[in-house]
């Protein structure tokens, strides 16, 4: 099914302020500090590269990845199941978040250069107000057009094992997380498109 890609929130009033909100406190107390960081990375077993480095850290053994149905922005529900087949980017986000902000829009490129392949991206704010995410969208250039969808008690991301945000995940057609994230990136370049591109096949 064709996707509208005229950016649906800046019909919004998208130009609301900022919330001093008591969420983006929850969450922070949430991330916690390098300690936690540290744990995860021994409980995950997985070895993150320094954000410099673009490529994405192999899970090993893959895991699979824990389910979930959240709605978007428009209240439509999403579920993971409903993409198994396909390759999807799970991406844990929050507007207060600066690097999030930095590779929003190299993630709506890449998505774009897929159009019609079987890879689909998921955009998972944490603890935010529906107001918040689309006034926070309308500031983006580009604008995503993929799902952003609202994880307000950061479920998902407890679930997931999200010790830091942003966090991302690559998960495979058979639902496995198989590469991750922690930091910022540039997702769009050929490194990250490889490894999509393998993944794909």
């Amino acid at each position: 099914m064709e996707r509208n890609t005229k950016p649906h929130w800046q019909a919004h009033n998208a130009r609301q302020p900022r919330m001093a909100n008591p969420e983006r406190r929850q969450v922070l107390s949430w991330l916690g500090g390098a300690g936690l960081l540290a744990a995860a990375r021994a409980r995950t077993a997985f070895a993150a590269s320094p954000v410099q480095d673009q490529a994405l850290a192999v899970v090993q053994p893959p895991r699979p990845a824990p389910a979930f149905s959240l709605l978007d922005i428009d209240g439509k529900a999403h579920r993971l199941a409903d993409y198994r087949g396909k390759v999807v980017l799970v991406n844990f986000w929050a507007t207060w978040c600066p690097p999030c902000r930095q590779e929003m829009p190299s993630i709506e490129r890449l998505y774009l250069s897929m159009k019609g392949r079987p890879f689909e991206v998921l955009a998972l704010d944490q603890g935010e107000s529906l107001n918040n995410v689309f006034a926070y969208m309308g500031e983006l250039n580009p604008s995503p057009t993929f799902p952003v969808l609202l994880d307000q008690h950061s479920q998902v991301a407890h679930a997931f094992g999200v010790m830091g945000i942003p966090t991302t995940y690559l998960i495979d057609k058979r639902g496995l997380i198989v590469r991750q994230a922690v930091g910022g990136r540039d997702y769009n370049t050929p490194q990250i498109r490889q490894t999509i591109e393998a993944l794909m096949r």
